[in-house]
Parts: C-alpha cells; structure tokens; sequence
C-alpha cells in the first residue's frame, strides 16, 4: 500500500505523500479543514468559559482555548472517521496534578468499538506517577514544567477514532487545554492498534507476584510499561524480576529479567533520577515526606515484545532482608502496559484498582 506514513523518522520526512494533517483542540473540535477559531466571546455560554480576555478583540482572537469539565463530566476530545493516525497528544490541567491528576480518565475508542482499547487516568498515562510531576524526557512521552504531556506512541485507526476525558474528582476543574494531532491517511492491513490497560494493587508478601497484564489473545507487540511504585517499608525494593509468559507459557516464562532497576535500564538501587529514550526512573525516593516513591517507565521501542497467541506480564516485589536474603515485600504498586494488537485479539482481563 503507498502513501501511507504510520511511522515516520527523519529519514522519511523529504518523502511527499497523500497524508493531510488534522489537528484537534478546544478551537477546533472536529479537526476539519477551515474550522479553527470560530467560537465568539461570551461569558453567558458555557461553550466558552475562558472567552473574558476575548472580549474586547471578538472572534478568531483565542476565544475557546480551554475546556471546564464539571465533576463527573465526560468530554469527548476527538471524534472522526478514518483511515488516520494519531501522531502526537498535548494535554495539561491544573498545575502539578496534585490531588487531580489520576481522576482524570482517558479513554481511547477505535473503530467504533464498544468497550475502549486504552482506559487510563491522565497522568499515569504520561508516565507521571502518583500525581507528582516529574520532568521526562523519551521519545515516546515527555513531560515538561509544569504539566505538559505530551506522546508521540503511533495510534493508528481505520474507521474511525474517538478519545473522551472524564473528570471523575468531586470538583470542577478550571482548565483542561489539549492538542491532538494525527493524519488522514490509509493503514496497511497488518498495522495493529495501540493498547494500555491500568492496574493498582497491593501485593502481598507471601506471593508477591504483580500482574501488569494478563489474559492477552492473538498475535500482538507488547511495547512499553510505567510503574508507579510506594514502598511500605523501609530499606531496598528492586530486586524483583520481571516474567514474560507468552504462548503457552504456564510456570516458567520464556523471558525473565535479572530485577527491577536492570529491567529499567539501571544499576545499583537507581542512585538519582535519570531520563533517556527508552528508560527512566523520573521520580525517585527522595521526593519529601512520606514512604518512598518511584515513577519508572520502559518504552520496548527498539526491543518490542512479540507474541504470537498470547501474554502475561508480571513483577515480583522483592527486595533485601536485614539478613542478606531476598526479602518477599508488601508495597503499593500501580501500572499501565501498552501494547498494539490486531482487531479480532483479546484485549486482556479486566483492569484492576
């Protein structure tokens, strides 16, 4: 098939194709060609709850930047037909995320489908864990000062595509700004769509395997994992091994790692922060009062995870005993996994948290 461009590289950025570019914002909600800036000034319709400075310039003068969602409210971000992808999201909210950020909920619906493909709060999402904002710099997410979020993961979709944001806090929230920009143009047969699934549990010490994902049907490419981890004692936590059980897989896993801070590209106890391409410990434990925190994400980029019926992924929680000895730990451990996967796959079990 020419002329679609689902991964572009600087290498291909001469070559001219039949793609279009659309872009979605509170100032062009349909992304059509013609129809951005159109809203005009006035404080009496909600449609425009940001219209005051405006007001005196009139239409075309940033008269919609922004959204208001009410506590409960879901708005629908994008909503169009196909063949496109999704090529690059910028999303903010209140500063710093606190007390907000993981009761904003995205979901991501392809194709018409009932039920969506990703459902996950906002911040987690964007590799912000636990709502403290922490600077990242990948090449699938960035996160800069003081709450911009932005992906680059390639979000391909044939129908149609449809993203809404639920503000599930008990307040309203004054600002939601978003772009969303992607590209009218056709998809190969064999390009799968972008999964990612939450979870939150606490794990137990007498079995302290974490399931990141489960239950995954059918052929797909496992490529990518956060990890917003509290510790509920003291001392070292990462020495768990992460295990990817694929076809057919039962107690032993084809892949298993070596622990936690080798999976995510570190050595020895993840000694400050750091963020690269494709690995990052963007919060570490010093991060003011309270149990230690850490914010840990792994982009399989370069090293996707391929299976052809079916995955699980998991962790283990374990750590050093006073004794020398692993030490089996019961700690507080959210996750969001992404994977891409064909139409007729199973999307997994349920989320949990």
């Amino acid at each position: 098939m020419e002329n679609f461009e689902i991964f572009p590289s600087a290498a291909s950025l001469p070559l001219l194709t039949q793609a279009r570019t659309r872009s979605i914002s509170a100032e062009n909600p349909t992304g059509e060609p013609g129809k951005g800036g159109m809203a005009i000034p006035d404080l009496a319709n909600p449609y425009t709850p940001h219209a005051g400075p405006a007001m005196t310039l009139g239409q075309g003068w940033k008269v919609r930047p922004f959204l208001k969602p009410k506590a409960g409210e879901t708005c629908t971000l994008m909503d169009v037909k196909g063949p496109g992808v999704i090529q690059h999201i910028w999303i903010t909210t209140e500063s710093q995320f606190v007390n907000h950020g993981r009761g904003c909920v995205l979901r991501f619906y392809w194709d018409d489908e009932p039920t969506p493909s990703i459902e996950v709060p906002m911040t987690d999402f964007f590799a912000v864990g636990h709502d403290l904002f922490a600077p990242v710099n990948s090449s699938m997410v960035v996160c800069n000062p003081m709450s911009a979020l932005n992906c680059y993961w390639p979000m391909p979709f044939r129908k149609s595509a449809r993203v809404t944001f639920t503000n599930e806090n008990s307040r309203e929230l004054g600002l939601l700004a978003f772009q969303i920009t992607y590209a009218e143009t056709p998809v190969p047969d064999h390009a799968g769509y972008l999964h990612a699934q939450f979870r939150k549990a606490v794990t137990d010490a007498k079995n302290p395997d974490y399931t990141i994902v489960d239950g995954l049907k059918g052929q797909g490419r496992y490529v990518g994992t956060v990890l917003s981890w509290t510790q509920l004692h003291e001392g070292w936590f990462g020495e768990g091994e992460i295990k990817f059980f694929m076809d057919g897989d039962k107690q032993f896993p084809t892949i298993c790692g070596t622990g936690t801070e080798d999976y995510f590209c570190g050595t020895y106890g993840f000694p400050q922060v750091y963020t690269s391409p494709y690995a990052g410990c963007a919060l570490g434990r010093k991060n003011g009062d309270g149990p230690p925190k850490w914010t840990l994400y792994r982009w399989h980029v370069a090293d996707p995870i391929c299976y052809a019926k079916d995955l699980r992924v998991t962790i283990q929680a374990l750590g050093w005993g006073a004794d020398g000895r692993f030490r089996a730990l019961q700690d507080d451990i959210a996750s969001v996994a992404y994977w891409y996967q064909g139409p007729t796959a199973g999307r997994g079990d349920e989320a949990r948290g």
